[in-house]
């Protein structure tokens, strides 16, 4: 019984890399796996763009899958146009389009020479992290829907949404840099105007330059104060707003009190602590754009938007209508074109459906439907075209309760970092440490009540917690970005590091999303045979018979005649003289083998059973070893909307102390994540497909497995690239390694604060100590929290060399 699959030398397209299956589509000596190919090769031969092919071997996107040439008709609707278009004159027009197949070098200077192709385009930028292209073109000359088509010809369709109409993108916050600016521009020189007043006492300078300086100082202080430091200002008045106490609150009093104290010197003819007061804010703001820099241009909010086409095809008098998904109305009647999402509950009227649930469901086989059954939004239609009797508007959907339950509890409202309760009791116990003072000396010398008061208020701001706090979280979420994993924010840091309970979802999580694992079983077949079933099983759309024929590999030149597709049961037809069956048992007259794991396919040639195919989603590689490493700390879940069929591997992974519940749907996923919640479990959800959102953001902490970080996602608090899912558990010492580097900084700040509380509760404390205990204890933060950062960044690689090694060893 042979199950090995067969190796056969392939001929790679010259355009897109891909297996030729034949050699017989050439041009100028060059094969190309379809007409497509060929095609997009022969444009830009045309257009002397073949440089494209010279930056990078085969940087093409295959072109087997054609395009409708009516799929960009919506972009003629002048209302649609209007929520694309990012800005238009007399002249030209400026659009946004997000192309997910930019991968290379050969793409930028591809997409940047797309004028070559259409005398209309003036200018196309690409940004690659992003995989945008910022097109401007003149609507005189060519149109939004030609740009469209045009870039569909050529490999890269762009990928237009419901998000993008219902949600204008936000414009790039750059207050933050500019307010950085003004901030460090004036620290720098009220710090080198500040230098003659520390040493006046000498005698070398002219007192009249001292008070010029003063005064200067002053001036520089006032954009700082009035503009730079609105950002803490705007915090710390929302956190008293809603009765909480946020480490910006001392931040803000500190600021406020040395400004006033600053100015009743300067005009009291001494010097006043605006060096102070400007570094305070400029390194502050230097940690919150290090902190924000890390996770910019990752969308971890994500809506059903995020995944509907813009608009769809509705039936109006026996002809096709691009109407926009929010014109839909309930008992339109939509014609759904094959491999597109279904975007609204309806009724199927006409043609037959193979409907894809998994990313729903998680459930991996395609259902059939047939004539007068309920079809729900989020499934993918793999059958040929189908028009369907909307019976719910798009809004009112199952897949958009997915995001619309009422039992979703706000994170913000569950989470509270521990910096903001330590700098809550900091707080009060520096508005007690000056309040005791402050009756001290009215009792002893009342003379010293205002610079006692506002020196402890000065020297005790808790700058280098947050310091400590802003420079740390920034430094591991690039460090944690470096490696895969990439955190919507700081707090999220955090969350991991206090998981108790890891849930995971299994299909598309623990399992490839694109990697299957075919076995074949029975009597040895024959190449030429193989080659026969892989023509047979590539007439078929279904996700079973593509496996068969990446299992096979290349089809045979025969042509398939007297072809049916049964729906629900299989295929069949002849090829050179062989009738050829492939399907269910019943179908083919098998005896089904329930003890199988995995899908199963039965072949049968001229009537007679040869063997069955079995098709199990392939593991990710490393998996065995991680859930092995997580079942010794926490304790797991593995939730999954597909059969119990792996159940028994799963076990022999998880151990029997840990839980596995098969055939779950959304909301059971939901309620199952609620239900560790009560028991005052902090959970870790990791899942991968729309049927995870809900359990996502319920979560403690929800993570997205993709395979490419600038894809679509759902809704979470973090996007993990999907090779990196075996280091989790290093990822997740990272995190704890985190809030111990902090802690260590808050002790050395407290230091700091003592040795200047000593100063300041005698009233003795100078403008001098102060410049120099202020810049000395921020700078001291953030090298000891870049260092600590960098050793733990360092130790996490050491890890996991260590663990190859062990692996290794094992295995030799």
């Amino acid at each position: 019984m042979d199950t090995t699959p067969h190796t056969h030398t392939q001929t790679s397209c010259f355009h897109c890399g891909e297996d030729c299956s034949s050699q017989d589509i050439t041009l100028q000596e060059k094969v190309f796996c379809c007409e497509g190919c060929k095609l997009v090769y022969e444009i830009l031969n045309q257009h002397d763009l073949c440089t494209y092919y010279d930056l990078n071997s085969e940087p093409g996107v295959s072109q087997r899958m054609r395009v409708r040439p009516d799929k960009f008709a919506f972009l003629e609707d002048d209302k649609i146009q209007q929520q694309l278009i990012q800005f238009r004159n007399e002249q030209q027009t400026h659009v946004c389009f997000y192309i997910p197949h930019i991968h290379c070098s050969s793409c930028l200077w591809l997409l940047e020479n797309l004028h070559r192709l259409d005398k209309g385009v003036q200018r196309v930028t690409v940004n690659f992290s992003k995989k945008e292209a910022q097109i401007i073109f003149s609507h005189s000359e060519t149109s939004l829907r030609t740009i469209a088509e045009l870039l569909t010809s050529i490999g890269y369709e762009p990928y237009i949404s419901l998000q993008d109409l219902q949600h204008k993108k936000p414009r790039v916050n750059r207050s933050l840099i500019y307010q950085l600016g003004v901030a460090g521009f004036c620290f720098g020189n009220i710090m080198l105007l500040s230098f003659p007043e520390y040493f006046a006492g000498d005698g070398y300078i002219d007192e009249s330059l001292n008070r010029l300086f003063r005064h200067m100082n002053l001036v520089l202080a006032l954009p700082v104060f009035f503009y730079s430091a609105q950002v803490f200002f705007k915090s710390a008045w929302g956190g008293l707003k809603h009765g909480f106490l946020n480490i910006d609150v001392p931040i803000v009093l500190a600021v406020i009190v040395t400004f006033i104290r600053s100015i009743t010197e300067v005009w009291n003819g001494h010097a006043g602590y605006f060096d102070s007061m400007t570094g305070i804010v400029f390194f502050m703001l230097a940690g919150r754009i290090l902190q924000d820099k890390t996770y910019q241009g990752l969308s971890f909010d994500r809506d059903y938007t995020a995944y509907f086409p813009i608009a769809v095809s509705v039936m109006k008098d026996d002809k096709e209508v691009p109407t926009a998904l929010p014109d839909l109305k309930t008992g339109d009647t939509l014609l759904i074109h094959n491999s597109e999402l279904i975007p609204a509950d309806g009724i199927i009227v006409r043609g037959k459906a193979l409907i894809d649930y998994s990313f729903v469901t998680g459930e991996s086989v395609p259902v059939n439907k047939s004539v007068g059954e309920i079809i729900y939004a989020g499934g993918r239609q793999l059958e040929g075209n189908l028009e369907m009797l909307t019976i719910k508007e798009v809004t009112q959907s199952y897949l958009t309760s997915l995001w619309n339950r009422d039992e979703l509890q706000h994170k913000e409202e569950r989470q509270v970092s521990f910096i903001h309760l330590l700098s809550r009791y900091f707080t009060w116990v520096v508005l007690l440490i000056a309040t005791v003072s402050a009756a001290w000396w009215a009792v002893h010398e009342p003379a010293r009540i205002w610079p006692a008061v506002t020196a402890i208020l000065i020297i005790a701001c808790p700058c280098a917690l947050l310091l400590a706090a802003s420079f740390t979280n920034g430094h591991i979420l690039r460090i944690l970005s470096r490696n895969g994993l990439y955190l919507r924010n700081a707090q999220a840091i955090e969350n991991i590091a206090n998981t108790t309970h890891i849930v995971f979802d299994k299909t598309g999580t623990l399992t490839g999303k694109t990697g299957t694992e075919v076995t074949y079983y029975g009597i040895t077949l024959t190449p030429p045979q193989e080659a026969m079933i892989a023509t047979l099983a590539a007439q078929s759309s279904h996700p079973l018979n593509k496996a068969i024929v990446q299992y096979c590999g290349p089809a045979s030149p025969e042509a398939v005649f007297d072809f049916q597709h049964i729906t629900g049961k299989g295929v069949c037809g002849w090829i050179d003289g062989v009738f050829i069956k492939l399907g269910s048992a019943d179908f083919t007259g098998a005896h089904r083998k329930n003890e199988i794991d995995g899908s199963v396919v039965y072949v049968a040639l001229n009537e007679k059973l040869t063997g069955l195919f079995t098709i199990r989603n392939r593991y990710r590689t490393g998996i065995h070893g991680l859930l092995q490493q997580l079942a010794t700390r926490y304790p797991i879940s593995v939730l999954s909307g597909d059969n119990n069929r792996e159940a028994a591997n799963l076990r022999k992974l998880l151990g029997h102390h840990n839980t596995l519940l098969f055939e779950q749907q959304p909301a059971d996923k939901l309620a199952y994540i609620l239900s560790l919640q009560e028991e005052g479990k902090k959970v870790m959800m990791i899942g991968d497909g729309l049927n995870d959102a809900g359990a996502l953001k319920q979560s403690d902490i929800g993570i997205s497995i993709t395979e490419d970080s600038n894809n679509f996602t759902p809704a979470s608090d973090g996007i993990l690239e999907a090779g990196q899912l075996p280091r989790l558990t290093a990822l997740i010492a990272l995190c704890k390694a985190n809030k111990r580097i902090i802690v260590a900084s808050f002790i050395l700040s407290l230091a700091y604060n003592i040795t200047g509380l000593y100063f300041a509760v005698q009233g003795i404390l100078s403008p001098l100590v102060a410049a120099i205990l202020m810049p000395a204890s921020s700078i001291s933060i953030i090298l000891m929290t870049f260092g600590l950062s960098e050793w733990c960044g360092k130790k996490l690689h050491q890890r996991e060399l260590q663990g190859m090694s062990d692996k290794n060893h094992i295995s030799g």
